[in-house]
C-alpha cells in the first residue's frame, strides 16, 4: 500500500531471511490521510451527531412509552453514527500504529481523535437517557420484535446505570479524556516507540531488543537485558509520572462513579462478576509452586544452572529449533492447523493474508507487540504483528488470527453488539494457539523434539496465566498505594519485584535492573486490569479443548456459535452448551491442571 509522507519506514534488514513480509492495505477504510472522504466523513459525523441530539434529546422516555418504532429508528441512526466514527478513528489509529514517531501520523491521529470526541459528545445523552427509561416501560417496549433485536445491548447498558453521572459531568469527563488519559496514552506510545537500546554498538528499537531475550546466546541475552535496563532507567521519570497520573485519573473516575473496588469498572466492562475473577486469581496464585516454581527449577537444570537470571527466563532450550522461520512457513503452519479443525475457520483466516489485512515487519517507530483491531462491522479487522521468525512469532500470529476470525464472525451483530468482553475475546485467540501447538506436537517424532515443544508450551501458558495474574496483582498494588499519594520509581520497582518474586519462584534470580521492567507493559497504560483476561481465556480454553478432544461431533458448530455471539450473551450462556461454568469453584483448577500435566510429562521425560 502506498501511504503519503513515508508513514511506513523500511523493513528491517533481518527480514531478508523471513521472505516478503506483508504490510497492510488500509484503503478499505480510506485511501490516505489526505483523502477527501476523511474530511467529508469527519464533517458528516459532527453534523449528523448535532442533528441526532436535536432530534432525540429529552424524548426517549416518551418514545419508549408511546412510539417504539421511532425509538428503533433512533437506535439504528445511533448505530450508523457509531460505525461512521468507528471507521474514522480506526483508520487514524492504524495509521498511527504503523509509525508512532511520524509527525504527520501523530498529528492526524490527534486531530481525528479530537474531532471524534467533539462529535460523540453530542451522542452522550443517548445511552444516559436510555437508562433513564423506567424499567416497566422498557420491559413493555421490548415486546416489540424490532426493539427486541437490541435487547442484549439495552440490557448491557442498564448494567452501567448505577455508575452513571449527571449528563454534564459525563460530558466533561468525555471531553477532558483527550487532554487527560488519552494524552498520556499517546505520550507513552510515542516515548516507547522512540526509545533506542544500545547492544554491541547498534541502536535498536524495543522489539528487536526484546527479541534478543530469546536468543540462544546467553551473552546476547545479558547484553539485551542491560540495554533495556539502561534505557528504562534513563526514562523512569517519564514512566513514573504517566503511571502516577493515570492511576490518580482512574481513582477520580471510580470515586465519582461509586465503584467500591479498584478493578470493578473493568469487571463491569468485561461483564464478569468480581467473585469469578477473585476465584481465578486465588486459584492461580495458590498454584504458583506447582506451575512456575516447578517449571523454572526444571529449566535451570536443563541449562546447567542453579538459578536462572531474569534474562534466561525465556531462553531457548539447548535442543530447541532456533532457525529463522520464513513468513510463508508460518502462514502455512497456522492455516493448516486451523483447517484441520475447520476449513471455514482457515478460509476466514486466509482472507487476512490474501487481502492485505496484516502488517508484519518489525519497523522503527511501529507500535510494539501485536494486536487484532476489529475496526467496524462495515469493514473488516486488521492484524499487526512484529514478525521476526521465532516460533513464538508463529504462535503470536496464530493468536491474533484467532482474534481476527472471532471479529469477522461477530461483526454480523452490528456496531453495538459485535464487541466482545475481554474475558471472552481471548477465547478464540488462545484456542487458535492451542490448535497450532497441537498440530505441531503431533508431528514431533523424537522424544527430544516433544520435550522442547512441551517446554515451549508450558512457558507460553505460564506467561499467559501466571505472569498475567502477577501483572494483575501488581496493578492492584499500584492503584491501592496511589490512593495514599504519589509513588516514587523506587516504590513502584519494589512492588514489581515483590509480585515477580512470588510468581517466578526461587529458581529465578531477580537481577539488578529488573525492577525497571514494569515500564514497557502497555496494558497497564491503555487498559488497566486488562491482563487477567489472558489468564481467564487460557484456563477457559484448556477446559474447552478437553471437551473438543472428547466430543464425537458437533463441537465446531457450538464453537462457531460462541464466536458469532459477539457481545450478545453472558459468559454463563456461552459456556453452558459445553457443560462448563466459570462460576464453578473447580473450573479454574481444571484449567490449571492442564499446565500441571505438561510439567508432569516434562519431569517424566527428564527421568527417562
Amino acid at each position: 500500500m502506498s501511504m503519503p509522507h513515508a508513514v511506513f519506514a523500511p523493513q528491517s534488514a533481518a527480514s531478508a531471511d523471513l521472505g516478503d513480509l506483508p504490510q497492510w492495505d488500509l484503503t478499505d477504510l480510506y485511501a490516505s490521510m489526505e483523502a477527501p472522504e476523511v474530511t467529508e466523513d469527519l464533517k458528516a459525523a459532527l453534523d449528523r451527531s448535532k442533528t441526532f441530539e436535536a432530534s432525540y434529546k429529552g424524548r426517549l422516555a416518551d418514545l419508549a412509552k408511546d412510539n417504539v418504532a421511532a425509538l428503533v429508528t433512533a437506535i439504528r441512526a445511533y448505530e450508523d453514527l457509531e460505525d461512521l466514527m468507528g471507521r474514522l478513528i480506526s483508520f487514524a489509529g492504524l495509521v498511527y500504529a504503523g509509525n508512532t514517531i511520524d509527525p504527520v501520523a501523530q498529528k492526524f491521529y490527534g486531530d481525528v481523535q479530537e474531532q471524534i470526541t467533539t462529535a460523540s459528545s453530542h451522542l452522550l445523552f443517548f445511552t444516559l437517557e436510555m437508562n433513564g427509561v423506567d424499567d416497566g416501560v422498557m420491559d413493555a417496549a421490548l415486546e416489540d420484535e424490532h426493539l427486541a433485536h437490541y435487547r442484549p445491548w439495552i440490557e448491557d447498558l442498564r448494567k452501567d446505570k448505577p455508575f452513571q453521572l449527571e449528563d454534564r459531568v459525563e460530558q466533561l469527563f468525555h471531553e477532558k479524556s483527550v487532554t487527560g488519559s488519552g494524552a498520556l496514552n499517546r505520550l507513552f506510545d510515542e516515548t516507547m516507540a522512540s526509545l533506542k537500546f544500545g547492544v554491541d554498538g547498534e541502536e535498536l528499537a524495543i522489539e528487536p531488543t526484546l527479541n534478543l531475550l530469546v536468543d540462544p546466546d546467553a551473552e546476547k541475552r545479558k547484553k539485551a537485558s542491560a540495554a533495556l535496563t539502561k534505557t528504562f532507567s534513563d526514562n523512569l521519570r517519564t514512566f513514573t509520572l504517566i503511571t502516577n497520573t493515570l492511576a490518580k485519573d482512574k481513582e477520580i473516575s471510580d470515586r465519582w462513579r461509586s465503584f467500591s473496588d479498584i478493578a470493578d469498572s473493568r469487571h463491569l466492562a468485561n461483564r464478569v462478576e468480581r467473585e469469578v475473577v477473585d476465584a481465578m486469581v486465588a486459584a492461580v496464585r495458590e498454584a504458583y509452586p506447582r506451575l512456575s516454581h516447578r517449571y523454572y527449577k526444571l529449566k535451570a537444570g536443563w541449562l546447567g544452572m542453579e538459578q536462572l537470571n531474569t534474562w534466561d527466563r525465556n531462553a531457548p532450550l539447548p535442543d530447541a529449533d532456533t532457525r529463522v522461520i520464513p513468513w510463508n512457513e508460518a502462514k502455512d503452519t497456522v492455516l493448516s492447523a486451523y483447517s484441520d479443525f475447520s476449513p471455514n475457520m482457515a478460509e476466514i483466516a486466509g482472507r487476512f493474508f490474501d487481502n492485505g489485512w496484516i502488517d508484519a515487519p518489525a519497523r522503527s517507530g511501529k507500535a510494539p507487540g501485536a494486536f487484532a483491531h476489529p475496526t467496524v462491522p462495515s469493514a473488516h479487522p486488521y492484524v499487526l504483528v512484529n514478525y521476526q521468525g521465532k516460533i513464538r512469532d508463529v504462535m503470536t500470529l496464530a493468536h491474533e488470527l484467532g482474534h481476527g476470525v472471532h471479529q469477522v464472525l461477530a461483526g454480523a451483530n452490528g456496531p453495538l453488539m459485535a464487541p466482545t468482553p475481554l474475558t471472552l475475546a481471548e477465547t478464540a485467540s488462545v484456542f487458535g494457539e492451542m490448535l497450532t501447538f497441537k498440530s505441531l506436537l503431533a508431528k514431533a517424532e523424537k522424544p527430544e523434539t516433544r520435550k522442547v515443544m512441551l517446554a515451549s508450551k508450558a512457558e507460553d501458558m505460564i506467561n499467559t496465566v501466571v505472569r498475567q495474574i502477577a501483572f494483575y496483582t501488581f496493578e492492584r498494588k499500584i492503584h491501592t498505594e496511589r490512593r495514599n499519594g504519589e509513588l516514587t520509581a523506587d516504590k513502584i520497582g519494589e512492588l514489581w519485584l515483590s509480585v515477580q518474586g512470588e510468581s517466578l519462584g526461587p529458581a529465578i534470580k531477580l537481577n539488578e535492573g529488573y525492577e525497571t521492567f514494569w515500564t514497557y507493559i502497555p496494558h497497564f497504560i491503555h487498559s488497566p486490569f486488562y491482563v487477567y483476561a489472558y489468564a481467564f481465556g487460557d484456563c477457559l480454553v484448556n477446559s474447552l479443548y478437553a471437551v473438543y478432544e472428547e466430543a464425537e461431533s458437533g463441537f465446531q458448530q457450538k464453537y462457531f456459535d460462541l464466536l458469532k455471539a459477539g457481545g450478545t450473551k453472558h459468559h454463563s450462556e456461552l459456556l453452558a452448551p459445553f457443560g462448563l461454568s466459570a462460576s464453578d469453584p473447580t473450573f479454574w483448577k481444571k484449567g490449571l491442571s492442564v499446565i500441571e500435566r505438561i510439567i508432569d510429562e516434562l519431569e517424566e521425560l527428564d527421568r527417562a
